[in-house]
């Protein structure tokens, strides 16, 4: 709900609802007119229940909390409130990979090689960085993402790079879900020894990044299937065609640097992700345009151009802290400013409801339908 307090941050707008969280965009506020936009994950309170998950969760998203690199999004935050345990992470501004190569497909845009070889080499410095992670005592900490997919990269307005969920994902494994489209989409980034139930290491999530630019490059999805098994099936025994087989003017090099991260047997794999990320910049730094992030930039801001007007409109606006609801209440609470007041107002359920499919018929939410409510009163009372 927007405004509405949770612990120390103010939740502005659901951003998603996935198998195991909600998402929020939130809004943290200090002294002197402090503010800091945010995404809180809120875990569902029926997964919270199950006890090995939150274990797995918990000590997982510590080790992502150790993290700070410019190509991984940061934890800030975890803990508990009520029943909700939940992650406060960066807010990123942009759009994931998904969504970027989906629009630009729609567009009739081929979505350019060198933006795909730009964004894969910073994903390889963000994963370089947290599989080389050590503790205190430099004793290694093993991480691995386990989930390197379009949805899990983002890029932000400004052309940053950034690998989402560390830390997530194999916690999420143990969380049974009917959103049958999300886990079959995952499962044609896994690696095969992941899929045999041999221990992931760092060259399984190398494995995940070239299926992921495979696809980018050459707009042919990779492993595909009608079912779990026949995903599974392509995955380790089926054929891979070298990308020059859809796109027949790709560089050798590229081929190559393809072709070496998705060897079937982790040996014959580059060995880690600096590797991987080192062939990528030779050849970008040889070729006739070497994108840089004000490229990226440019390129994603067209594409969205007409969203991004829309959030700014929606992340503007100044948002009231509400207390939740009191225990057995129905009547939601709503805020509304009017040139400069501000009226807080309990509304019955059915009301709110009602108003709430007006707002999203409209392109609008409850408070401005409210306020032209009360404007068109006092004008004819």
């Amino acid at each position: 709900m927007l405004g509405q307090r949770f612990g120390k941050y103010i939740l502005i707008r659901k951003l998603a609802t996935g198998g195991m969280a909600d998402i929020y965009l939130a809004r943290q506020e200090g002294v002197e007119g402090f503010q800091k936009d945010i995404v809180i994950k809120k875990i569902r309170p029926e997964i919270g229940q199950k006890q090995e998950f939150v274990q797995m969760f918990l000590n997982e998203a510590k080790l992502a909390a150790m993290l700070t690199h410019p190509n991984i999004c940061q934890i800030f935050d975890l803990g508990k409130i009520a029943d909700s345990y939940f992650i406060a992470m960066e807010y990123i501004a942009g759009r994931d990979m998904n969504r970027i190569i989906n629009t630009s497909a729609k567009r009739g845009i081929p979505f350019p090689m060198e933006y795909a070889l730009k964004i894969a080499s910073n994903v390889c410095e963000g994963l370089y960085y947290a599989h080389s992670k050590v503790d205190y005592n430099g004793n290694p900490l093993n991480i691995v993402h386990r989930d390197v997919t379009p949805e899990n990269i983002m890029v932000s307005w400004d052309g940053a790079v950034k690998i989402l969920d560390f830390g997530i994902a194999k916690a999420t494994n143990l969380v049974s879900t009917d959103r049958e489209g999300e886990v079959k989409g995952k499962l044609s980034y896994i690696s095969p020894e992941q899929l045999q139930g041999r221990e992931a290491d760092q060259r399984s999530d190398i494995f995940s990044l070239g299926v992921v630019l495979y696809e980018w490059i050459t707009g042919y999805k990779l492993f595909r299937g009608e079912t779990d098994e026949a995903v599974i099936k392509s995955i380790t025994e089926g054929k891979i065609y070298p990308p020059s087989f859809f796109k027949p003017d790709l560089p050798k090099q590229v081929e190559k640097i393809l072709m070496s991260a998705l060897e079937k047997d982790p040996d014959k794999r580059y060995k880690n992700a600096w590797d991987m990320q080192f062939e990528i910049d030779s050849f970008l730094s040889q070729h006739e345009f070497t994108p840089s992030n004000v490229h990226l930039s440019n390129f994603i801001k067209q594409l969205f151009k007409e969203e991004i007007e829309k959030e700014r409109k929606i992340t503007g606006k100044k948002i009231i802290a509400v207390p939740p609801p009191l225990p057995g209440s129905k009547s939601p609470h709503k805020v509304v400013q009017t040139t400069g007041r501000q009226v807080q107002i309990n509304l019955p359920e059915d009301i709110f409801v009602t108003l709430s499919q007006i707002a999203q018929k409209n392109d609008m939410n409850v408070s401005n339908i409210i306020e032209e409510i009360v404007k068109f009163y006092l004008k004819f009372k």
